[in-house]
């Protein structure tokens, strides 16, 4: 007996040490407390337990703290707000106290601290399941960068169903089995299936837009829809029925199927028919025209139907089971066909890939220029691509089908034969053809070498018209080139291809299927996350109809005659043509700002002029003051708005020196003017010309006043202009400036001849000088 006592004493021990170290782990496992952790109370709001989350994380973050607990209290921050972040299990754990995951953690803590994994023990015995989950949902779970680097980019060739879960979520566990359904059901078909825990992955969470739990998503070309009805089997199959675009597959009969399978040559993509017996579409076809969408057209054929009859005896069709056939551009006679009463994904997908393109495809983007001239990366994978480069009128028909009759018949992995049109792709083809306008369509063999444009290439001698020449001469160096890859000889940097592809379809159909998820958010949305769209509607309306009523409003003012009519005669000064503009209302036609020169103004507008400007000066009289500014205003007002030009005059009565004085002092500008002689015996009269001042180097141009109809153009009149004028004419002035404008347009040009001053003459000052005066 003592003998067997004594083993039985050790194991007794053993398993009080045992105990003693669980009772450890357990109380450890206790003391851990959320609230102490961040240092708050239970009655704590939500956003303060964020706030504090977000200070501690900064804080103790292994990367900024260097001290050796700061790991350790970072997992703490973590799972406290785990805890406390979540309502729902903050509430739990107000209630039951602490989580059973948390446990779990604890006890393996406690064992691998007091033990140092001298001891095994089954995980499983520590694991409890969680609520609302289960094992086989593990490869559906998704994170934030899973979901933008896999799911998005893969959601615009099938559409996505996921689910929002979490594991406190009860209402879970009731939709379950459902799920399960539509799972086992819509994922053979080809539907995404991913499943979000809402407690682990709030990030992605915001960024889906969802925040309850449970709820349904689907994705689609990168859109988020949620899912707001019942959650039945047959509910979640419409559900992503409607997520897919509404013109992926068009209805065919015996009226639409010759346009239908004819619209190769426009769409550039060969045609499928599906032929079934029931009336509608079925999915896992919708789903395969999703996935194809951007390579070949499908239509559906109801065989039930009286108007396919004559299109189910030309193809000869088995009433018995699904056909798919698959027409290119010989649309008599399908180029592939399928017949299988179960149709599987895997075999249509396999189908449709398989016949992607036409037996001589149109390059009309790079990315397709990619796909069917690919870059060569090893020499046992070349690819070399035959090239058609012709034009799109009806002469250059025969040689086209005579191309497609030559690709039909030389079916090779290691060629591709293409076309362009030269008016589409004119970048390409001037970079192949060295800039050069054939007046016939050219064939060209090429290799690309690197992604930079670099490509090898030849050109078939003698162009290409389609005849039987044509077709021996290029079988002939196809073979050859097949025995020798460096007969493409030339080399060249090909452009990036031009987009035909019409922007504006691609448009309408992203603004329809906007304007349906609006739709579908104005039904079943509630009142918070309709604002967002409702007030950027409002916004929109209001903008457009304020415009509206604003501008009716303006009309109809404009239209009016005015309150109160004008005084007939108001009172004016006689320097009023060259008052300034004070009103706030924008000037009038002919309107030009004019400065009087006076003592105070002759320096700063002349003899201290900026570099580069000039003063255009009009020399007047007090009789011929008001017509001459009118006409004056009139005549230079399109040259107005230039910064360098400045506009005065100069009155001859107040100030009669300065013009001879001017004038004496460049001989090149008074020789031929008679009123600048003191010898003339004629009066000294300046009205009406115009001087172009240049301050800065001194030099100015003179226009001389002639009448409309002077055989002289350009203002540099001879001395007989100047005496064709009466005392009259003098003194009215007006018709003095009638070629201003041409004038000023040769100033502008530069081609006015100028006259070179030593200096500019004082202004001298026969009466008192007036103030300066804008004309209007």
């Amino acid at each position: 007996m003592g003998g067997l006592c004594r083993p039985l004493q050790a194991s007794m021990v053993w398993l009080a040490v045992l105990l003693l170290l669980l009772g450890e782990t357990v109380n450890t496992a206790q003391e851990f407390d959320p609230y102490r952790v961040l240092g708050l109370t239970k009655s704590a709001s939500q956003a303060e337990v964020k706030k504090v989350y977000k200070r501690l994380v900064r804080e103790w973050h292994p990367d900024k703290n260097n001290d050796p607990g700061a790991e350790d209290m970072f997992i703490k921050i973590t799972k406290s707000y785990e805890i406390l972040g979540n309502v729902e299990r903050r509430a739990n754990y107000d209630r039951y106290g602490q989580m059973e995951e948390n446990k779990q953690g604890q006890h393996q803590q406690g064992f691998n601290r007091h033990f140092h994994n001298s001891f095994y023990f089954d995980e499983s015995f520590f694991n409890f399941p969680r609520s609302g989950r289960d094992f086989s949902d593990s490869k559906y779970l998704l994170d934030h960068a899973g979901f933008n680097s896999k799911v998005l980019p893969d959601s615009f060739k099938r559409p996505y169903l996921i689910k929002i879960t979490s594991e406190w979520c009860f209402a879970c566990v009731h939709i379950e089995p459902v799920w399960r359904e539509a799972v086992q059901e819509l994922e053979p078909l080809g539907v995404g299936i991913g499943i979000v825990d809402i407690g682990y992955e709030r990030r992605l969470a915001n960024q889906l837009g969802v925040h309850r739990t449970p709820s349904i998503l689907g994705v689609v070309n990168g859109r988020v829809t949620v899912f707001h009805y019942s959650v039945v089997r047959e509910h979640l199959r419409q559900f992503v029925e409607d997520l897919l675009p509404q013109r992926l597959v068009e209805k065919v009969t015996d009226k639409n199927y010759v346009s239908f399978l004819g619209s190769w040559h426009v769409e550039n993509n060969p045609s499928v028919l599906l032929f079934d017996q029931v009336p509608a579409v079925p999915l896992l076809y919708k789903l395969t025209a999703f996935a194809f969408k951007d390579y070949v057209r499908f239509g559906y054929v109801d065989q039930g139907l009286t108007e396919t009859s004559r299109l189910l005896h030309q193809f000869n069709i088995n009433s018995y089971a699904p056909t798919m056939l698959l027409f290119k551009e010989n649309t008599e006679q399908p180029a592939d066909i399928i017949q299988a009463k179960g149709m599987k994904r895997q075999i249509m997908e396999e189908f449709v890939s398989n016949n992607k393109y036409l037996c001589v495809p149109r390059l009309v983007n790079q990315h397709l220029f990619d796909e069917l001239c690919p870059i060569k990366q090893f020499h046992r994978r070349r690819k070399y691509c035959v090239l058609l480069i012709t034009g799109e009128e009806p002469g250059f028909v025969p040689g086209n089908q005579a191309f497609l009759t030559f690709a039909s018949s030389n079916t090779k992995d290691v060629l591709r034969f293409t076309y362009v049109y030269q008016r589409q792709q004119q970048p390409l083809c001037q970079a192949l053809l060295h800039n050069q306008a054939p007046l016939f369509a050219q064939v060209v063999i090429l290799e690309r070498r690197s992604p930079g444009g670099k490509a090898v290439y030849r050109s078939v001698i003698g162009g290409w018209n389609g005849s039987d020449d044509d077709k021996t001469r290029l079988h002939e160096q196809l073979e050859l080139l097949q025995r020798d890859p460096s007969y493409l000889s030339y080399d060249a940097t090909l452009p990036e291809l031009n987009n035909e592809l019409s922007p504006v379809s691609l448009w309408i159909n992203a603004a329809y299927d906007y304007f349906l998820q609006i739709y579908d958010d104005l039904l079943f949305s509630n009142w918070r996350e309709m604002m967002p769209i409702l007030s950027l509607i409002f916004s929109a309306l209001f903008i457009l109809f304020g415009t509206v009523i604003i501008q009716a409003f303006s009309d109809s003012g404009e239209e009016k005659p005015p309150q109160k009519p004008k005084p007939k005669n108001p009172p004016k000064t006689e320097d009023s043509p060259g008052r300034a503009n004070t009103s706030s209302r924008p000037p009038k036609k002919d309107f030009v700002e004019v400065t009087e020169l006076t003592n105070i103004t002759y320096i700063s507008n002349l003899v201290k002029l900026r570099p580069g400007h000039i003063n255009v000066v009009l020399v007047l009289t007090d009789a011929s003051k008001n017509a001459l500014l009118r006409k004056y205003a009139k005549e230079v007002f399109s040259f107005s708005g230039t910064q360098t030009l400045h506009f005065s005059f100069l009155n001859a009565d107040k100030h009669s020196q300065w013009m001879p004085s001017l004038l004496e002092s460049c001989p090149t500008a008074a020789r031929g003017d008679e009123y600048s002689s003191p010898f003339s015996g004629r009066p000294r009269d300046f009205t009406g010309h115009v001087l172009a001042l240049n301050g800065h180097k001194k030099y100015f141009c003179l226009f001389r006043p002639v009448f409309t109809g002077d055989t002289d153009t350009g203002g540099e009149s001879s001395s007989s202009s100047s005496s064709s004028f009466d005392e009259g004419s003098r003194r009215k002035g007006g018709g003095r400036l009638d070629r201003l404008g041409l004038w000023m347009e040769r100033l502008m040009e530069g081609t006015l001849p100028r006259h070179s001053v030593p200096g500019w003459p004082g202004l001298d000052t026969t009466s008192p000088s007036s103030s300066p005066a804008p004309q209007n």
